[in-house]
Parts: structure tokens; sequence; C-alpha cells
């Protein structure tokens, strides 16, 4: 039963084509009875209740039809038999599953029209211009046949529209999907990520300066603390997204967006475990866009300074350029070209950044120098781009 449609419109169908058949067929001087015209009927239009109707039931349906004709039974709902069967069967199945069997089906059906023996009595009791010795009855015929194969062809056209149509909306709803999917797993690395190598920082401070200095082991504790609590908070506001989601609920509240007036303390917070950053910021004003991604960007900076750099000194510097454009920089005095090479290679973070800036129609660098490694970035003031607000960040 799980296979039967439960709208209403398909059962409509078949039941006018029932009752259609039986009565056209009650009023007309037809040669067999016609509960079997009924019984045609139903059997050529009965597949229109099924969800997902094979291509085969359309050779059925043109089968029943041609019969039906062939029989010399009247004409009526009967038309509308493979055309309703058609539309049902394209809007289920690619055009290759059911293509070949509505061309049988249509010509079993134009074969039956041809050989309906109850042409003649409906014009004129074959006498005169109407009768076989020369009328239009044969014409009639062929126009039939051609209008029903039209109106096939129609059916199963619309209905292949309709669901080309529907399979690209369901693509760019996917789509959607996928992309905000990254972008939590792009959140969640740059701020959890970020998180966990401060507490690692915070923690390796504290051991070191636990015995002959209490009060700055202390500080270094309260650091994590405050560092654990806003990543466990982002790490449950992106849980709680991807859950609602999951469940076909919309998109939860989202965890508050960091900007240039929330640089301080996140330098701050690095800061307290014991490396040096340098923090410049000049801009007047930014869009809101341009302002999370260059958060995002000295994040992941600072970041990669204390997974990878072994460094003592960072730079951060965030700066208007000629009124159009953002400059983001973060330099450290680390290693850099004496990182190995598998640590230099760009991880997510930085393909994550590159991505969220490209988005807005920037460009980012990233790559060890002589001493240190720098991470540069150009972000359009405005914080357009052609692909939408903020892209796949």
């Amino acid at each position: 039963m799980s296979r039967i449609r439960r709208h209403w419109l398909p059962w409509l169908v078949v039941v006018v084509e029932l009752v259609g058949s039986l009565g056209s067929n009650a009023q007309a001087d037809t040669r067999g009875p016609a509960v079997l015209a009924a019984l045609l009927a139903l059997v050529a239009v009965v597949p229109v209740l099924l969800r997902e109707p094979p291509g085969w039931v359309l050779a059925v349906s043109g089968l029943c039809v041609g019969v039906y004709f062939t029989a010399g039974y009247a004409d009526g709902p009967i038309f509308m038999a493979l055309p309703a069967v058609t539309f049902a069967v394209a809007w289920s199945l690619p055009p290759r599953k059911w293509v070949g069997w509505a061309v049988v089906g249509a010509a079993l059906v134009a074969t039956g029209i041809m050989l309906n023996p109850a042409e003649s009595p409906r014009f004129d009791g074959g006498r005169g211009p109407w009768g076989p010795d020369g009328g239009p009855e044969g014409d009639l015929s062929q126009w039939q046949a051609f209008g029903q194969v039209a109106l096939i062809a129609a059916s199963g056209a619309i209905a292949s529209a309709l669901r080309s149509r529907n399979e690209a909306r369901a693509q760019r709803q996917r789509r959607v999907v996928s992309d905000e999917r990254v972008r939590m797993a792009t959140d969640l690395h740059d701020g959890v990520g970020h998180g966990l190598a401060v507490i690692a920082m915070q923690a390796g401070a504290a051991l070191h300066v636990l015995d002959r200095d209490p009060a700055a082991a202390r500080r270094n504790l309260e650091a994590i603390r405050a560092e654990s609590k806003e990543s466990l908070d982002l790490l449950r506001s992106q849980l709680a997204r991807l859950t609602d989601t999951e469940n076909g609920a919309g998109p939860a509240p989202r965890a508050p967006e960091h900007g240039l007036a929330d640089l301080p303390a996140l330098v701050e917070r690095v800061r307290t475990g014991g490396l040096e950053v340098v923090l410049r910021v000049e801009v007047d004003s930014a869009s809101v866009e341009a302002e999370r991604a260059a958060y995002a960007v000295v994040q992941e900076g600072l970041t990669n300074v204390l997974r990878h750099a072994g460094a003592s000194r960072a730079e951060v510097s965030v700066v208007a350029v000629s009124g159009a454009e953002l400059l983001v920089t973060v330099h450290d005095d680390g290693r850099g070209s004496d990182m190995p090479s598998k640590e230099r290679r760009s991880g997510m973070g930085i393909v994550g950044m590159r991505s969220r800036v490209e988005a807005l129609g920037g460009t980012l660098d990233a790559g060890p120098e002589v001493r240190g490694f720098r991470l540069r970035a150009s972000i359009p003031l405005s914080g357009s781009s052609a692909g939408g607000a903020e892209g796949l960040a």
C-alpha cells in the first residue's frame, strides 16, 4: 500500500476514466459489453496510482487502449488514459527508462484507432460523402491517431521538464547544505583549533612557572578556563546547527561572529601564554563580512604561530589601504624556512581562510621567509563578491 499515491488527483483521473467509459459505451451502439470497455479503461489508467510506476506499464496501457478501439468501443475519456500514465511515468523516471516504452504504447494506440470499426456508423450510416466510398472518415482516424501521439509526447515532455526542474532545485538545496557544512567545519577548525592551541600554550607556561610564580600560573589557568569555555560554546553551537540541519528543522542560531573590535581580546589571550604579540589596527570602517574575514585570518595566523613556528614574537597588522581594501598581515620570528616541509604544507585552516577571502573578492598568501612565517590577506573593505555574501567559508 505504500506504493500507492495518496493524492486525490490520480484517483480522480481513475474515477473519471471508469465512469466516463461506462457512460459513453452504455449510450452507444457498440459490439461488446460496456463492462469490458470499463475494465480495459481501468487497466489502462490504473498505473497513475503508483508512486513510481515502471516504464513497461506504458506498453500495457497502450495495449489496453488499442484493444479498446479495435473492439469498436465508443470514444470518450479513454483518449486521456495513456497521456495520464505517460505523465506519471515521466514524472518518476528519467527519459532513458520510459521513452522506448512510450513509443510502443503510442504505436499500439494509433494502430487501434486506425482499426476502429466504429468509425463508419458515426457518419450517416456509411452513406453519402461520409461513407467508406470516399469520405473523410479515414482522414479523421489519422488525425485522431496523430493527436493521440502528440498528446502522449506532450505529456511526457511536460513531466520530464518538471522533473528536471525539481531535480535542479534539490541539487541546489544539497549544495547549500554542503556549503554550510564546509563553513561549519571551517568555523570549528578556526575557533576550536585556536582555542586548543592557546590552551596548550597556557598549560605549558603554567607548568613552567608553577613552583616559583604561583600568581603567574594562576593567570595562565584562568586564561585556560576562559579559552576552554569559549571553545566549548562554539563547539556546542556548531553541533546544534548541524543537528538541526540534519533533522530538517532549519539552521540553529549561529554563534556571534567576531570582528575587528574583538582583536585586542584575541591578542591578549595569546600574550598571557608568553608569546609577545604586537597589534596594529588602522581601519576607520569596513563591512561586517570584511571584519569577520580579517578576524578569522588573524586567528588562524596566531594559531599557526602557536602550533608550528616556535616563535617568541608575532606582529599583527590590519590596515585600510587606499580606502578600498583591508590588508591583514601576521608575521612571526619563528623557524620560517627552517620549518620541516610537512609542517609548511597548507592545512585545512589556510585553505579555509583562502576560500573565505577569495569569496569576498580578495587574495591570501602564506609562506615561510628567511626568518619567520608570513600570512598576508587583501580583503575588499566592502566585502562584496560575485558569488554571494560569504561563499563557501
